[in-house]
């Protein structure tokens, strides 16, 4: 190995230490006896245990991986139709202030996004009637809103690399534009909304700020849960739903990885 390269790979062993270390400490406490998080006792699964006693961290987590899905789903549909608009139709009335709206929850700050939302939801509630309280719907609306400009950023960069003389050769042979869109374009974009998908998943999941603003009574995230306990002294049953939690976004990178590499070969 040359020596000049040594204080890169330092550098680097650093960083992904400062970022991984914590995360790997997190999860051998999870095993931790004591009630104590940084005092090591002795090994002990009863955390989990505890955890899956814990109604209200079940409940948060279930309603935040609800509100995740569909928030990703949505944000999928809306950002790709964006995309498209702002790739295959480069002049249309009102493009630059579509791609300004479109751009600015990526540099809106959460507080702005979340407590503008609130005044929203109020006022449609005043005026139509609609939406009777703040919950799942508020929350979900709140994170597509931030959610898709994610997704369209990550789409609308495939969209701009990808050839589309394939496009152009099946509508020569008579395809029509849906259906080339469906089994030409969709399959060479899947890579880039599966990445979306699981952006957008991630955002909603991990948001704090925004659904603080937009819940109501009942309709508490998993972030708000967490940060209500932690203000209140780290329980070892945080660390068993974050182990919990971190084997499930891993095991979810692997399968992602594996399908886009098989999909590769197989093209």
């Amino acid at each position: 190995m040359k020596p000049r390269r040594w204080p890169l790979l330092t550098v680097l062993a650093f960083g992904y230490a400062f970022l991984y270390v914590p995360i790997l400490l997190l999860i051998i406490y999870s095993f931790n006896e004591s009630r104590l998080v940084t005092v090591w006792t002795g090994f002990s699964t009863k955390w989990y245990v505890e955890l899956f006693r814990n109604q209200q961290l079940l409940d948060a987590a279930w309603l935040s991986v609800r509100i995740a899905a569909v928030n990703a789903t949505l944000a999928v549909v809306l950002g790709t139709l964006a995309a498209n608009a702002l790739v295959r139709h480069r002049t249309f009335r009102g493009r630059t202030g579509f791609e300004l709206l479109l751009t600015a929850p990526l540099v809106m700050p959460d507080v702005i996004i979340g407590l503008s939302l609130l005044l929203l939801f109020v006022a449609m509630q005043q005026t139509i009637g609609w939406p009777d309280g703040r919950g799942f719907t508020t929350i979900t609306i709140a994170h597509v809103t931030f959610s898709m400009a994610y997704v369209a950023v990550v789409v609308r960069a495939r969209l701009s690399q990808m050839d589309r003389s394939l496009e152009e050769a099946a509508m020569d042979l008579g395809a029509r534009p849906l259906r080339v869109y469906l089994t030409i374009t969709l399959p060479l974009i899947a890579p880039a909304l599966l990445s979306g998908w699981l952006l957008a998943f991630t955002l909603s999941l991990d948001d704090l700020v925004i659904a603080s603003f937009v819940a109501g009574p009942g309709s508490t995230t998993l972030p708000m849960v967490i940060y209500s306990s932690v203000r209140m002294g780290v329980s070892p049953q945080i660390n068993a739903l974050a182990t919990l939690i971190v084997a499930v976004v891993t095991l979810a990178v692997v399968i992602a990885g594996i399908s886009m590499r098989r999909g590769r070969a197989a093209r």
